[in-house]
């Protein structure tokens, strides 16, 4: 409810102004009046009015004083004159001061109401712009503060830079990174059938995970895009390292419990004690994190359960033959993997096969070929000239030292392996160049459309917001909301060029209602105002 506040010395309009008029009813809150400006001001200072009506000529402090006081300490209040003067310098100086409403004696209460009520409806549309812009605002610092938390990430744990210079770069991200033990847990989640797609649940599961998260100030979460997030543990006073653990994977799976129809999967890490250690515990994660591809989900794999063989396998792999050896394991990473986890994969595929099946060559000469066939089925599918894996990877058939040992095996299934997926990920650059040309279609067709958003423009091409924002900012070097602002100032500036369209006319017609923001924004990104511009073409 707008409040409202009432300045006026003659008794008699004060309280017909103050008790004629059905302010609640109205939907106003009557909350103060006074009976000159000197009075009014300490009043005003306490209530904080939405609206402020007060006469002009009072003792002591007139009105025009009272609203410059009021203006300089409290600019968002509307002020409406009362006056018994209708002369243009009074008017004038009203203007300057800022005045929203200039109404003559004589009044009567339905027509000051009337301009109330219209003073009171810009209050709350220039709210809900000031809202947009909040929100619009908050979308970009996420996105940018998103980017730029996981380009960070990826410094720390290639553990070539030194630990000042990571303290300091990672103050700058919003990660205090200072603490006595650390640890890092890897988690996905999974919705049957959307792993890429578009999914409302995964967007609302997602969402309840970062806040969950943000409330948790001894847990940093890194969205690392396709990979799900990482989760960065720091043991400080409070809790410990076991218990902060306890607490975030306990809170994962109550989120998760109570959307229903998602899956997961983790990989926790090996504690360190030193922020140069965390490149050690990220690989012991990341070992952890590929079983994913070897066993059943909702499960979190300990990096010492990985190293053991104790994890709960969706199939006793240790004691197959190679008759009943399930390709389905390889051709699910080849479909989702990364490059980068091919060498974990085969090192955890090998571990759960078995130690005596490894050692035994005809076994192994079994593996390598269901593997290599599964990489070239997966490539020819995919489009790709069925000899291209034999001329980048050799034919094993002609290689005998392939087989000479187990590592050996190992380290020609990894070429394999991450040949297949750099192929893969080449096809997948040519299907999202057009997915992306779609979304840029569809951006320089609703760039007008105040309602555009991430979420918006994933769906148009059916990715998820996460897929979606990764690809886009890695093909076109900006993020979803840096490449939106671009189009929008581009057509801003062919508009300032091409017609006498004033300021606030352009910024909506480039799907911006409030033209303070788009003014902002304009001289954030071309370096001048809007005015500024045109006086130069």
């Amino acid at each position: 409810m707008l409040k409202v506040f009432l300045v006026e010395d003659e008794v008699v309009m004060r309280e017909g102004i103050k008790n004629n008029i059905n302010w609640e009813q109205e939907g106003f809150s009557f909350v103060g009046e006074a009976s000159d400006g000197e009075l009014a001001y300490p009043l005003i200072q306490k209530t904080r009015p939405d609206i402020l009506i007060t006469d002009i000529k009072m003792p002591f402090m007139d009105g025009l004083e009272l609203s410059r006081l009021v203006k300089q300490e409290l600019p968002d209040v509307k002020i409406i004159i009362l006056s018994g003067y209708d002369e243009f310098d009074y008017a004038k100086e009203a203007i300057s001061i800022g005045i929203t409403d200039y109404l003559v004696k004589p009044i009567a209460g339905a027509q000051l109401l009337e301009a109330v009520k219209k003073v009171g409806a810009k209050v709350e549309e220039e709210r809900e712009q000031q809202r947009k812009y909040l929100e619009m605002f908050e979308k970009e610092r996420l996105e940018n503060t998103q980017l730029a938390r996981q380009k960070f990430f990826r410094r720390l744990v290639s553990g070539q830079s030194p630990v000042s210079v990571l303290l300091k770069e990672g103050r700058k991200a919003g990660m205090d990174l200072a603490a006595k033990r650390y640890n890092i847990i890897l988690f996905q989640i999974f919705a049957e059938g959307a792993e890429e797609g578009y999914s409302e649940k995964l967007i609302a599961v997602t969402r309840s995970i970062e806040e969950m998260t943000d409330q948790m100030p001894e847990v940093l979460m890194v969205e690392l895009g396709l990979e799900g997030w990482a989760f960065i543990l720091k043991e400080e006073e409070e809790n410990s390292l076991e218990e902060i653990e306890a607490g975030l994977l306990d809170g994962l799976k109550e989120v998760l419990s109570e959307a229903g129809g998602v899956t997961y999967f983790g990989g926790v890490g090996q504690e360190v004690e030193r922020l140069s250690e965390l490149g050690r515990c990220f690989e012991e994660a990341s070992r952890a994190f590929a079983f994913r591809y070897l066993t059943k989900r909702n499960q979190i794999v300990r990096s010492s359960e990985a190293a053991t063989g104790e994890v709960d396998q969706e199939m006793a792999l240790n004691t197959l033959s190679a008759g009943k050896l399930d390709r389905r394991v390889v051709e699910n990473f080849l479909k989702t993997g990364l490059k980068s986890e091919a060498v974990h994969f085969v090192d955890e595929y090998f571990a759960s096969l078995g130690e005596k099946n490894i050692q035994s060559l005809m076994f192994r000469q079994y593996v390598t070929m269901d593997t290599y066939f599964a990489a070239a089925g997966m490539l020819e599918e995919s489009g790709c000239e069925p000899g291209i894996l034999v001329e980048r990877c050799g034919d094993f058939q002609k290689i005998p030292e392939v087989f000479s040992t187990s590592e050996a095996t190992e380290k020609y299934l990894k070429k394999v392996l991450e040949t297949a997926i750099e192929l893969r990920e080449g096809l997948s650059r040519q299907k999202y160049s057009s997915l992306l040309k779609d979304a840029r279609s569809y951006i320089e067709e609703n760039y007008d459309n105040e309602d555009i958003s991430l979420n918006t423009v994933a769906a148009s091409v059916n990715l998820s917001p996460n897929h979606f924002s990764t690809i886009f900012s890695q093909e076109t070097g900006r993020t979803f909301i840096e490449y939106l602002t671009y189009v929008r100032m581009e057509k801003a500036k062919e508009l300032i060029r091409g017609t006498s369209m004033k300021t606030a006319e352009i910024a909506f017609a480039v799907g911006y209602k409030d033209p303070h923001y788009f003014s902002y924004l304009f001289k954030k990104t071309i370096g001048c105002t809007p005015r500024e511009f045109r006086a130069r073409v």
